[in-house]
């Protein structure tokens, strides 16, 4: 299969990857945040999550970032919703798209969620018909689709199967993440060339973490099989805090790095991101996780160093 020609970036730095920093991010910051992403051209940003605030702290502001931010005309604001109470909080924030989550892995539902995969999927049954009735898209991704901390590998079949309940739910897109990192790309064909065949291939995305440094490899493996979605967290934010060891997303500096290599257009602006990469990772005293940024970053220090 030939390379697209273009694809959608969705950057998920203001949600998944500030989600599990330990010290809170000032409201202000985080604005900032999705403001100067909005600017860059980003298509989707992931602005922020309407969890319960005793389970995930650092979004407990997530309706004074959705009132603060300034909305780009053709950028679509998602939010994370996991029951009615927080698809309500997302309607009244003015989100334009919705997501439900759930596992492939069995395992990972049960300690995570108290739940089997199934139960988990029927719970978002009054958030899907919800957001339908509002005429919201609605996303829904499946972690743990290239492996789970406490049972290892997950077969191909549970993720088709997720794919096809997330389906049946009516959703607009799908993400099949790789949420501790350990996929490869042989994997990465074997899954998508199984859920191409039950949901639309335009309709599916790629979310990779960077765990073992096979993202950007998982991408060009999606790629090759069609996949034209990717997320994507600037500076490489996020980790996951069921899975020790778990690093961030792949940098969105890295993914841009790769498809402006590739003449595959996205619409965003790589030096933008870059500097966007360093304002946040300042802002939260954390290290850099882009290899592109930073090598942008030094080379940009360097020619203003001999000027």
């Amino acid at each position: 299969m030939s390379m697209p020609r273009a694809v959608k970036i969705v950057e998920v730095g203001p949600r998944d990857g500030l989600q599990n920093e330990k010290q809170r991010v000032p409201t202000a910051v985080k604005i900032d945040l999705v403001n100067q992403l909005s600017e860059a051209g980003f298509p989707n940003i992931e602005a922020t999550s309407f969890v319960s605030p005793k389970w995930v702290p650092q979004m407990a502001d997530a309706a004074e970032v959705m009132a603060g931010i300034t909305r780009r005309p053709g950028t679509l604001y998602s939010v994370l919703t996991p029951n009615l109470k927080g698809f309500e909080a997302a309607l009244e924030a003015r989100a334009d798209e919705v997501v439900i989550f759930g596992a492939a892995s069995e395992a990972f539902s049960q300690r995570n969620i108290n739940c089997s995969i199934a139960e988990s999927v029927a719970r978002f049954e009054p958030v899907a018909r919800a957001a339908k009735d509002q005429g919201l898209r609605l996303r829904g991704s499946i972690s743990c689709a290239l492996g789970c901390p406490y049972q290892g590998e997950v077969p191909v079949t549970s993720v088709v199967d997720v794919v096809q309940r997330f389906a049946a739910l009516g959703c607009d897109e799908i993400d099949i993440a790789d949420t501790i990192g350990v996929g490869t790309a042989k994997r990465t064909h074997e899954i998508f060339a199984a859920v191409t065949k039950v949901f639309p291939r335009e309709q599916l995305s790629g979310h990779f973490h960077d765990t073992y440094g096979q993202a950007i490899a998982n991408i060009y493996a999606s790629l090759l099989e069609g996949i034209v979605i990717f997320h994507a967290s600037v500076a490489g934010l996020g980790g996951c805090p069921y899975a020790k060891g778990a690093t961030g997303n792949v940098a969105t500096e890295d993914v841009l790095y790769l498809m402006n290599g590739l003449g595959i257009e996205t619409g965003v602006d790589l030096q933008r991101v870059t500097a966007i990469g360093e304002f946040i990772s300042t802002a939260i005293g954390r290290p850099n996780g882009s290899r592109a940024g930073r090598a942008l970053l030094a080379k940009a220090k360097e020619s203003q160093g001999s000027q």
